[in-house]
């Protein structure tokens, strides 16, 4: 009777060490695929139909998924100039999502004032801030602290890209 309770005991723990993770577990963070690129004959196009959407998210929560998606778009999209070395679009697309992502405090506090839930947006907000901060300290460790661009018959243009690295973080850390 007594090794019965006992094996039962183990039995009940295995099964809780096992699915202990996922009951516990958030939802990892998906960050979207990369959308059109800089240098692609469609990217104006998709300048223009991002400013147009702008209109189809009204509200406070509307204003809230909207810069969260922006700001997702530019991340993935100076990730991937920053794997190929386009360090000039890499840092335009960079503070593009920046500046999204800046808005964001203002429609949850707004939507905070008129007393709605936004228990699952900071949630989303969260899940995003790390994920972008996993990103960016990639980068920031496969990336130079420093870069010249010299294009062609033109003047060069010192990058610190470093810094902008460790100000998006702070920016993102801000949100936590």
């Amino acid at each position: 009777m007594k090794n019965e309770k006992i094996f039962t005991g183990f039995i009940i723990l295995f099964f809780l060490l096992i699915f202990a993770k996922s009951l516990f577990a958030a939802p990892d963070y998906v960050l979207p695929y990369p959308d059109v690129m800089p240098g692609s004959k469609f990217y104006n196009i998709k300048l223009i139909w991002e400013k147009l959407s702008k209109y189809w998210y009204f509200g406070d929560f509307g204003g809230f998924k909207y810069n969260l998606k922006m700001s997702d778009k530019y991340i993935i999209e100076a990730k991937t100039l920053f794997e190929y070395k386009q360090y000039l679009l890499g840092l335009e697309s960079l503070k593009k999502s920046d500046k999204f992502f800046k808005e964001i405090p203002g429609y949850l506090e707004q939507e905070k004032n008129e007393n709605k839930d936004i228990s699952q947006n900071i949630r989303m907000l969260r899940g995003a801030s790390l994920k972008h901060i996993e990103v960016l300290e990639k980068l920031k460790k496969d990336s130079p602290e420093f870069f010249l661009w010299q294009p062609e018959n033109s003047s060069q243009t010192e990058l610190y890209l470093n810094n902008a690295f460790m100000d998006s973080i702070n920016i993102r850390k801000g949100s936590l």
